[in-house]
C-alpha cells in the first residue's frame, strides 16, 4: 500500500537541530515521559534515519555547525 508512509521535509539546519535534540533526549532513561514504548521506538528510528542522512555529526567542527544551525532555526527576538 503506497499510503502507509509519511514524508517530512526538513531544511539541513532543522535536521541538525532535531538530530542533536534527539541524541540528548534518547540518552536519558526516564521512561515515565512516554505513554507507550512505541513513542520511544519512533524517536530512536527518527534519530537513526537522520544519522544516515547527515554527514555533519562526523565532522570535527560539528559543535560549530550545530550552533549555526540553531541560530538559523531559532525565532528572532522581538
Amino acid at each position: 500500500m503506497a499510503d502507509d508512509k509519511v514524508n517530512i521535509e526538513l531544511t539541513k539546519e532543522e535536521a541538525i537541530v532535531l538530530f542533536e535534540f534527539l541524541g540528548r533526549f534518547n540518552e536519558t532513561d526516564d521512561l515515565n515521559r512516554f505513554e507507550d514504548q512505541s513513542e520511544q521506538r519512533v524517536l530512536w528510528d527518527v534519530e537513526r534515519i537522520l544519522e544516515k542522512e547527515l554527514s555533519e555529526p562526523f565532522r570535527a567542527d560539528y559543535q560549530e555547525i550545530v550552533k549555526k544551525a540553531r541560530e538559523t532555526v531559532r525565532d528572532e527576538k522581538e
